[in-house]
């Protein structure tokens, strides 16, 4: 196992063969990533509280931080972070205990908290914060601190959603390439 991808406890990453994982990342316990997931250089994704479950063909981009919320008596679940497929995770986006669906955008330095459920084909612009247990409807574009919804998406932009994600499939498979 490499010194960046680590156990915790008795947990340890479970990553499919096909994913990218930069060398200055760090990818820590009870973290499962799907097929095609690729984390760029100084991402942080830690499972040590609860879980982390990546989707297929998602992207954790630089300087992300991905975590989660224990669980204890009154939550027994506490708010683990699940993200779908197709997902990109901009750089210097922060991800805690949260709920994505599939072919999301999250822009750059975002932050999204406990309990938010963010469903299928949404973007989220930069810079935005999204609020424990807010929830965002598909379909629409979402931006500010806190995260309003903007307007519906534009079919060239629901296009887009998936396009981003396997862009950063096939830089990261450059990259596989070379070593």
């Amino acid at each position: 196992m490499k010194k960046n991808i680590r156990p915790y406890l008795k947990h340890h990453p479970k990553i499919d063969s096909t994913c990218y994982i930069d060398e200055m990342s760090v990818v820590i316990g009870e973290v499962a990533l799907a097929e095609n997931v690729s984390v760029w250089p100084f991402a942080v994704i830690r499972g040590d509280v609860n879980h982390i479950h990546i989707g297929r063909n998602s992207n954790v981009q630089d300087h992300a931080m991905l975590h989660v919320s224990h669980k204890k008596a009154d939550k027994p679940e506490g708010s683990p972070l699940i993200i779908g497929e197709d997902v990109t995770i901009g750089h210097h986006v922060k991800l805690h205990g949260c709920t994505i669906g599939n072919r999301v955008l999250v822009g750059i330095s975002t932050i999204i908290l406990d309990d938010a459920i963010i469903e299928d084909d949404v973007m989220i612009g930069a810079g935005s914060l999204v609020p424990p247990r807010k929830r965002l409807e598909s379909g629409y574009l979402y931006v500010g601190t806190p995260v309003q919804k903007v307007r519906p998406l534009t079919d060239k932009e629901k296009e887009f959603l998936p396009y981003s994600a396997r862009h950063y499939v096939k830089v990261a498979n450059n990259y596989l390439d070379q070593n």
